[in-house]
């Protein structure tokens, strides 16, 4: 992992954004264009200036609806197989879910946007290696600061760079307590705001619970399951997960839903029912493992298939 404390010029996630970014991409010759055309194009048909487009582009290439290489020592963006799969305008196909209207899809970009190992944020280091409940600003940014080093190997940066990428990522994530009923800006919040993961509730003091998740669908914490133990068994080619990595490893359903014991074995439950048994999981003299069906650990899009029907499959 590097470290990444900045590009979203401080921007948070909204809505519309990720749909605008990939069929920009799309509609504008070809499905695949430098850095400079996309800042181009996007300040002429989007009408907002470089920092938003620079915003726009950095949350689509990390919830990886986007991707970016070298080419030729010039950075080429191209939609990724998410991308297309969530928003790409195409009449005789359709799209699973353009505008974000099931919160099924919020997770899974959650999911995404914290499952990679290649870039260290401050949202990766809170979804997947801090056990706060609860915490102000100025804790989270010294813990991230003081742990940065021994993740990647390198120094975090500066103090209020990180800071910065602090703010950025709560005001992405968190629900404010609102005194007020009057609509502003911040009324139009982040998609990810609405999963409830943090809530601030005054003076920068802000709660994160590990808890049971209700409105995640057992599908999308199906596909982020098969995806972790995919990963992970890897080179030993078992098919069998342990409990405990599933509930506390970096980029597990565990960490990065933020579930409890009690809430990994409910959703546990119900994935061992909608796949017949296909994922299933045992309990027994205190040693709890979790099987998975080679073919799901393979093909774990199966499970946005089940949730988003029609045939939308990636």
């Amino acid at each position: 992992m590097k470290p990444k404390f900045s590009g979203h010029d401080t921007f948070p996630l909204r809505y519309g954004w990720l749909y605008k970014a990939v069929n920009l991409l799309i509609n504008n010759s070809k499905n695949a264009k430098s850095s400079d055309d996309f800042v181009r194009d996007a300040i002429v048909s989007l009408g907002v200036g470089k920092n938003m487009v620079n915003a726009i582009r950095y949350w689509a290439e990390m919830t990886d609806v986007i991707s970016s290489s070298l080419v030729n020592s010039r950075s080429q963006l191209a939609v990724t197989d998410l991308g297309s799969f969530l928003f790409k305008e195409d009449a005789s196909y359709g799209n699973a879910d353009p505008y974000l209207e099931k919160t099924g899809s919020i997770w899974l970009l959650h999911y995404r946007l914290n499952s990679s190992t290649d870039l260290l944020t401050s949202y990766r280091y809170f979804f997947n290696y801090c056990n706060f409940q609860s915490f102000e600003k100025p804790k989270l940014v010294d813990e991230i600061m003081s742990s940065t080093i021994s993740l990647t190997n390198m120094e975090a940066g500066k103090k209020s760079t990180v800071k910065k990428d602090v703010d950025c990522f709560l005001h992405t994530y968190s629900k404010k307590t609102r005194q007020s009923k009057a609509v502003d800006e911040d009324h139009f919040a982040s998609p990810l705001s609405e999963l409830g993961l943090i809530t601030e509730v005054s003076g920068g003091f802000c709660v994160s619970e590990f808890t049971e998740r209700p409105s995640l669908p057992t599908e999308i914490f199906a596909y982020a399951l098969c995806r972790f133990v995919g990963n992970e068994t890897a080179e030993s080619g078992v098919n069998t997960i342990d409990f405990d990595s599933l509930l506390s490893k970096p980029c597990s359903p565990g960490r990065i839903f933020r579930l409890s014991e009690q809430g990994l074995s409910n959703k546990l439950d119900d994935l061992a029912s909608i796949s017949n048994g296909k994922v299933s999981w045992t309990d027994s003299l205190g040693l709890r493992q979790i099987m998975v069906d080679p073919f799901l650990k393979k093909y774990p899009a199966q499970f946005l298939d089940d949730f988003y029907g029609d045939g939308y499959v990636y």
